[in-house]
């Protein structure tokens, strides 16, 4: 990143092109640490579907400083030319500093631990914000700001990112309770942040649903907003975050398609979109990645799944067993697809399946698969085709198509004629 180097003042006649120039380089430099955090944040959203994520936002808020710190020498030379530049570019020049400021300001206040993306009613969670920029810019006072945590529709959301998080939130969504911490400086550490220890969502409001929409595809999130008194200059500046989508749910038997909601929006979304935008079809190969990110994951183990899995998994998804590997290789999988429509002669969709597979291999089957013991996603048609030719008792090990959660053992049973 290249930071706009503050010589000794030039002669008269250069010193308007010089600082016209070096507030260009100021704002290339914003350009890229705002880039950046919102690269950090889409990382954060992927780490919800088991994705590695760098979570240390120290090297940020290093950046973050750094520029600011540039921004005041540079201010403070633009002010000291004062009359040289002529009213109409002093004006101009103040104007884009400040609003470097101001955009780095509230760029940099970020949700550092998310709140639950499934998140059950009545039951206590926890979430942190950070300030990077609150060690160097948060004004001294004696009353510490408080960081209020409210939850906020789909609607409201929108409303908010339109604005710019400019406008105040008129009406919570749902009764959060323990919802309001200081922000505080950390010395030690270097960091300013608020943690939010005991919280919980008391009740919610739902919102109107679109068509055929379920209580477990609404989207939903924690709003956290302070005011701010930043130094040196003693202003005052609103600031708000929006956590990760939330699913709310009241009942566990609804923890599933929640947990389908959330994954679809963690693993399609766009860095840059309207709360929260997702597609509703997206390519098979996308899907394929995901499913064996979160099979990982959930399992903890480092057998991912492979071609022949895909293969299996694309049949049953797709409901047919006349393509090849590479016919599916180019289709998409919706949404429907994906977690609404029944599989067909079944009472369950493919995640809903699928999420079976998981919890039962994750609980029973762990060191199995890791050892590559279990086929798993193989059709009963294929088995019989493999083990027409091994000897008597020989078996293999399938996830059930019928059952969620279950597990088949074909084996090899021959009679003495």
């Amino acid at each position: 990143m290249r930071t706009p180097l503050l010589c000794p003042p030039p002669p008269t006649q250069e010193l308007p092109a010089l600082l016209l120039e070096a507030t260009k380089e100021l704002e290339a430099a914003r350009q890229q640490v705002l880039k950046r955090i919102q690269i950090w944040k889409r990382q954060q959203q992927l780490a919800g579907n088991g994705a590695l994520f760098e979570e240390n936002l120290t090297p940020l808020q290093k950046r973050c400083e750094g520029l600011v710190e540039v921004h005041f020498q540079l201010h403070q030379q633009v002010m000291a030319a004062g009359a040289e530049l002529g009213a109409e570019l002093l004006s101009q020049l103040l104007e884009r500093l400040n609003e470097v400021l101001s955009s780095l300001v509230r760029s940099s206040f970020l949700v550092e631990k998310q709140p639950p993306q499934v998140l059950k009613t009545q039951t206590k969670f926890q979430a942190s914000v950070r300030f990077l920029l609150g060690p160097q810019l948060l004004q001294a006072s004696p009353k510490p700001c408080m960081v209020r945590a409210d939850m906020v529709t789909e609607k409201q959301a929108r409303e908010l990112a339109h604005s710019a998080y400019s406008s105040t939130l008129s009406e919570s969504t749902g009764e959060i309770v323990h919802n309001v911490v200081a922000l505080e400086t950390n010395p030690g550490s270097g960091t300013c942040s608020a943690n939010f220890k005991n919280v919980m969502l008391k009740k919610i409001k739902r919102c109107e649903r679109k068509g055929s929409e379920s209580v477990t595809e609404e989207k939903c999130a924690v709003l956290f907003s302070c005011t701010v008194g930043l130094s040196p200059a003693g202003t005052t500046m609103r600031l708000q975050v929006l956590s990760l989508p939330i699913v709310v749910i009241v009942h566990g038997n609804q923890d599933n398609n929640a947990k389908a909601t959330v994954l679809w929006d963690n693993a399609f979304s766009e860095i840059e979109r309207v709360p929260f935008v997702v597609a509703e079809r997206v390519p098979w190969e996308k899907m394929c990645d995901t499913l064996n990110l979160k099979f990982m994951a959930e399992v903890q183990t480092t057998k991912g799944l492979l071609k022949e899995h895909y293969f299996f998994l694309a049949q049953k998804i797709f409901n047919d067993h006349s393509a090849t590997p590479e016919d599916f290789q180019s289709r998409s999988v919706s949404w429907a697809q994906f977690n609404k429509e029944i599989l067909p002669g079944r009472g369950f969709t493919f995640w809903q399946w699928f999420d079976g597979v998981l919890d039962l291999t994750k609980r029973c089957l762990k060191s199995y698969w890791s050892d590559r013991l279990i086929i798993g996603f193989i059709s009963k048609q294929y088995v019989c085709k493999l083990l027409s030719t091994e000897p008597d008792g020989t078996f293999l090990l399938r996830f059930s198509d019928s059952e969620i959660g279950g597990v088949t053992i074909a084996h090899v049973i021959r009679g003495k004629d």
